[in-house]
Order: C-alpha cells, then sequence, then structure tokens
C-alpha cells in the first residue's frame, strides 16, 4: 500500500473540493471495501477524504408522512436497529442485520455498502486484468463462475455484492447526490448500471459526486420482507437474497416489487414474479407461481446452475 494523504472536510462543499484538487482523490466512509482495495492494489491514491466528519451524514431521520431519509454514514448496525426502520421498513432492518458480521456491520455504512464494488475473485487478483479493469475479457466465463450472474450477464458476469440495496430497490428508494451541478435525485432502480453500458462501473455516481442520502418512500399498507440464502450461516456473502413489497386490498395484492440479489451485476427486479402476485391472494400456490415465474430467462454458466433453484426458494419463502 502505497503512502497518501487523509483530509477530513466538516461539509459536502468542502469534500467535493478536496477530490477536485487532487486527480485521484476518493471518498471514505466506513472503509471496508476501499481499505480491501487499496491493499490489493486495485486502487491507489494521493487523497483520502474522510467523511465522517460531514454533519447529518450518520442521520436516521424518520418523516412525519411516514417516509426515511437515512444518511449514508449510518452503519449498517445502526440501520438494523434502529426502531423506527424495523417498526415500517422491515425488509431494510433485516438486510443489514443480516450483513457481514457484528464487528463489520458496526463499522461499515450502508452507504458503501451501496458502492462497492464487485467481489469476484478474478476482479480482486491483481494479475488478472479483466473487463472491470479495462481489460478485454471476463474470466468468469470460462473459468471459476460458481458465484457468478444468471441475470443480466454479458460482457462481465460478476453479481452486485449489496445487501442494503435489494430492499431498496423493492421500497422505491431514491438516492441523492451532489456534484458540480448541486444535488440531484435517482431512483435506486436507475442508479445501478449493467457490464453491458460499461463494464467498469456499477453505478450512475460520476467523479466529484457525492452520495448525500438515501431517501425511503413510506410503507402504508405496504409488507415487505428480506432473506437471503448462503453457504454457511457466518460472515459468507449470500448465493442468492430476495426482498419483496407487497400492498394487500381486500386480501389480494394490489402492488407488488421483488428484488433478487447476488444473482446479476445489478440488483435484479423480477417484474415476472410480480406480475404472477398481482391480482392474488397471498397464499401458497401463488407463492409458488411467482418462485416459477423469478427464473425465467435465467441464462446461468457452466456451474452456478444452482442459483436457479435457489431463487425459486427464496422467493417462495420471502
Amino acid at each position: 500500500m502505497k503512502s497518501f494523504e487523509l483530509a477530513r472536510p466538516s461539509s459536502v462543499a468542502q469534500a467535493r473540493e478536496l477530490l477536485a484538487e487532487r486527480q485521484g482523490a476518493v471518498l471514505k466512509a466506513g472503509g471496508i471495501d476501499l481499505l480491501d482495495h487499496l491493499k490489493e492494489h486495485l486502487v491507489e491514491t494521493p487523497r483520502l477524504v474522510d467523511l465522517k466528519g460531514v454533519a447529518g451524514m450518520r442521520d436516521i431521520t424518520p418523516q412525519p408522512d411516514g417516509s426515511l431519509r437515512i444518511g449514508p454514514l449510518a452503519t449498517l448496525a445502526e440501520v438494523a436497529a434502529h426502531a423506527g426502520v424495523r417498526a415500517t421498513h422491515r425488509a431494510l432492518a433485516q438486510a443489514c442485520a443480516e450483513a457481514a458480521s457484528p464487528q463489520i456491520r458496526n463499522v461499515a455504512t450502508i452507504g458503501g455498502n451501496l458502492l462497492q464494488r464487485p467481489r469476484c475473485w478474478y476482479y480482486r487478483q491483481e494479475s488478472y486484468k479483466c473487463l472491470k479493469k479495462g481489460g478485454d475479457v471476463c474470466y468468469a466465463v470460462g473459468g471459476e463462475n460458481r458465484y457468478h450472474a444468471i441475470f443480466g450477464g454479458g460482457p462481465s458476469y460478476a453479481v452486485h455484492p449489496s445487501n442494503a440495496a435489494v430492499p431498496l430497490m423493492a421500497m422505491g428508494a431514491q438516492l441523492v447526490l451532489e456534484g458540480e451541478k448541486g444535488p440531484r435525485t435517482l431512483a435506486a432502480s436507475d442508479f445501478f448500471t449493467g457490464p453491458s453500458k460499461d463494464p467498469e462501473r456499477e453505478n450512475q455516481l460520476q467523479p466529484g459526486e457525492v452520495l448525500t442520502e438515501i431517501r425511503v418512500p413510506a410503507a402504508a399498507g405496504w409488507r415487505s420482507s428480506y432473506d437471503d440464502l448462503r453457504e454457511r450461516a457466518a460472515f459468507d456473502w449470500p448465493l442468492v437474497a430476495a426482498a419483496a413489497a407487497v400492498r394487500v386490498e381486500g386480501g389480494l395484492v394490489k402492488e407488488a416489487r421483488i428484488v433478487l440479489g447476488a444473482v446479476a451485476p445489478i440488483p435484479w427486479r423480477s417484474v415476472r414474479a410480480e406480475q404472477a402476485l398481482i391480482g392474488k391472494a397471498l397464499d401458497a400456490t401463488t407463492a409458488a407461481a411467482a418462485a416459477n415465474a423469478a427464473t425465467v430467462g435465467a441464462a446461468p454458466l457452466s456451474d452456478n446452475g444452482y442459483k436457479v433453484g435457489l431463487v425459486q426458494t427464496l422467493v417462495r419463502r420471502t
């Protein structure tokens, strides 16, 4: 790891100035993924801009209308334990509570969780110049691909690793980004970008921009749930994750959003599974139909076909 300057701004504006002053400067929140990148020589920077001193970036604020405003520096543990989040946005609390280990949840931030880079072993190895690092090949296609995408892959097949993104997309969350031209707001569903657009990027955050707030709509009338499946119950990354948010009236589903994680280069919204729920009662037959619909269009690689069955199991029980 090469030496670098550590800058500690007290405002978003100052953070943006510090980024602009030094080419290659990067933002630091909890630093979990960033420090891995530095140690693995995937990132070299002359300056880290630490956001911990920026007021309000760690706040979790329920609004009078039932919506939530979450600062990107709120830790996963804080989001999971927040009474307001647990009461009205259960799936988000569940996802944050199940991420990583207790030690990491107390340091890792929800903003960092959304912006972390893929965990693909080819990307994480300095010696492999894959598509994610400006190369011309995805080594997973003909190599070890047990944990890679079954939806939306090509030309890169690394899956998006964020737990929190899955329920946030299911809940219709928006992300506020502040850059040179002022703040802009993007739906979570528009924020994440697949490899067909640019294999070196996973989101719409532009150079010099700062994620300043996560806005989660009011959930009155909605029920939500998150679950994932892992090889072990401890610190493993999910093999498959799912979040479901439904609005039920008169015993029938009026609206539904189902989002899958760890199966695609972005959090993957399963519109077919949603359509299988609309107008139906939430019973075992409907859940089975949604589970089967969720895997239509899956295109497994040589070693990850098992994810098809896991998706069906998880959608059925979520």
